[in-house]
């Protein structure tokens, strides 16, 4: 099939490339011209473990091609995948600016039916306003699809090349026989495509990351009750866990959620219900206890060091909101950074693959290390903030010739605490035993 994507940020790159390793030939949009030269050259601008050999793979094969020229995209494309953007505005609710503006310069270029696909997470009802501007633009034949993604940040192309299930909203028999056809190779093992009205499509995005965001929060909340209490979160974690009904997965505590995905989508579904005057209170809890929830780490510090942090210097371990990914969107050490820094302590950071990023954001507001061990040199204390797996099995006798004190605050639970006790570190991890 012939395929167009419409912006190629984390979800349109991975869809793109993903949809092209299928034989479908895909040629993916962007304004940015130093962003598509730089693709046309193959360097892939994000890093995602496994989409570096599908892209370079899909380019060598001319499935998989990149462009500025929408009209020259579109023209011969039977699907238009839209995955544009939607940041939360001042008030929460989600800007749908670039949806809708795509979609009436794409209105105005059709020639013949088009199914175009709305990728980004939007809020319900999206689909009906794109519906209305093509109709106020163009007399072509076209269906608007909502196809949410469900991709998780570090395993996005197994994600999208063997999906848990497909969510396609439309009620377009025509429109459901060409995304059947399109998602067929990547369902074979019997995992479903879900056909469903497009407001249900559209819910079903946001209920979902919502949920999970609430399964997160809730861990965090009882592990900082086990702190109060004496038990152990680990402990309660499995026990919990084993309960078929509520499952081993999202029940890790630790210092928040962050990402490109579940803060904004708790706000904006929060501010839908408030649309038609339903007071969501969960989602207005989450949203409370996870923001919290980022700087308690700091607030361990300041108990440790008699809320005196002023010339003190921490080596931080993790920028990326999660392994696996260089993304540092809402990720809890920036929050973090900045209340170390507000509070007159300098930081030396380590990250696999944030590190640019984050220098993006802060410049020279703290030091950065090419090294996980040269980054703890002359640090009062190790801030551990992302949970890579480099972090998993370090040189302790490495890291006490290299620290001023043997002193670790751990965001991420990573190591044993029997451990700790035998190499002689205060160890401050979340809703565990206090190792002093």
């Amino acid at each position: 099939m012939k395929i167009a994507v419409i912006g190629t940020g984390y979800v349109g790159l991975v869809t793109g490339t993903c949809l092209s390793e299928t034989g479908n030939n895909v040629i993916c949009v962007d304004i940015n011209e130093a962003k598509v030269a730089q693709m046309q050259a193959g360097v892939v601008p994000i890093y995602e473990p496994g989409l570096d050999v599908l892209f370079h793979r899909n380019i060598a094969q001319g499935r998989l091609t990149f462009t500025t020229d929408l009209a020259h995209a579109i023209k011969d494309a039977q699907i238009i995948f839209m995955a544009l953007p939607t940041p939360p505005g001042g008030d929460g609710a989600a800007d749908l600016s670039y949806i809708l503006g795509a979609a009436k310069d794409i209105a105005k270029l059709v020639t013949n039916y088009k199914v175009i696909v709305n990728k980004s997470t939007v809020p319900v009802g999206t689909a009906d306003k794109v519906q209305a501007v093509f109709a106020e633009n163009t007399t072509i034949e076209i269906d608007v699809v909502s196809n949410p993604e469900f991709l998780r940040e570090g395993v996005a192309v197994e994600d999208f090349m063997k999906p848990d299930r497909v969510v396609i909203g439309t009620r377009s028999e025509k429109a459901q026989k060409l995304m059947l056809e399109l998602y067929g190779p990547y369902v074979r093992q019997g995992n479903p495509i879900l056909f469903m009205d497009e407001r249900s499509s559209e819910l079903t995005k946001y209920a979902a990351n919502s949920f999970l965001a609430t399964k997160i929060t809730f861990m965090n909340e009882v592990a900082n009750l086990c702190e109060l209490v004496g038990a152990d979160v680990d402990a309660v974690r499995k026990g919990i866990g084993s309960d078929a009904r509520i499952g081993k997965r999202f029940l890790f505590p630790g210092i928040g959620y962050g990402g490109s995905c579940f803060p904004k989508d708790v706000q904006a579904l929060a501010k839908s219900a408030d649309e038609y005057d339903y007071d969501f209170q969960i989602l207005k809890s989450v949203m409370q206890v996870n923001e919290k929830q980022k700087t308690i780490l700091v607030d361990k510090l300041l108990k440790y060091y008699k809320n005196d942090l002023k010339g003190k210097h921490f080596a931080l371990w993790g920028l990326a909101f999660k392994p696996e990914t260089d993304d540092v969107r809402e990720a809890p050490s920036l929050y973090i950074i900045d209340e170390l820094i507000k509070h007159g302590a300098t930081v030396t950071a380590f990250d696999p693959e944030g590190m640019n990023n984050v220098k993006a954001i802060l410049g020279d507001k703290i030091t950065y290390s090419q090294n996980q061990y040269d980054a703890l040199l002359n640090a009062d204390a190790l801030l551990i903030a992302t949970e890579w797996s480099v972090f998993r099995n370090p040189d302790f006798e490495l890291m006490e010739k290299s620290l001023s004190n043997k002193v670790i605050f751990d965001g991420r639970n990573l190591y044993d605490l029997e451990k700790m006790i035998e190499l002689g570190y205060y160890y401050n991890s979340v809703g565990r035993k206090l190792i002093n």
